[in-house]
């Protein structure tokens, strides 16, 4: 019998949400390309929002250049989507590298990195039209 040695590659799901925002990403080995919904981060027409996904693979310099991160989001507006990519990727990066290093740099950069950000938006209160607005008198 032929021995069969098989390689294991290490794969990390990771998730991140932000509002109505649900991202999930994946990283695996390989040559420092990221993809959202299936598109090259470069293509991304929001500089913005491309800067903010990019965030936690700049800051932690040459290691971003030995894998390959592939994210799926749905749901919100594009700037909370980038947020919940960005907050996905910053935990995937942590689990990966299993480094204290790496989440020190994140999290002293911005500790809602890796916990995400609590500000929720506030519920529709009964007889008005939004949260705060009322109705308008045109009497005074």
């Amino acid at each position: 019998m032929s021995e069969a040695t098989s390689e294991r590659v290490k794969i990390v799901v990771s998730s991140g949400k932000r509002k109505t925002s649900i991202a999930r990403a994946v990283i695996k080995p390989g040559a420092g390309r990221v993809w959202i919904n299936n598109t090259p981060l470069e293509i991304i027409p929001f500089e913005l929002a491309r800067m903010k996904i990019l965030e936690p693979l700049l800051l932690i310099g040459d290691l971003a250049k030995t894998i390959d991160v592939k994210v799926n989001v749905n749901g919100g507006g594009y700037m909370s989507q980038a947020e919940a990519a960005r907050i996905a990727i910053a935990r995937g990066l942590v689990e990966f590298f299993e480094s204290d290093h790496v989440k020190t740099i994140l999290k002293e950069y911005d500790r809602y990195m890796l916990s995400g950000d609590p500000r929720q938006t506030e519920p529709k209160k009964w007889g008005r039209y939004s949260a705060r607005r009322r109705w308008q008198k045109s009497y005074r």
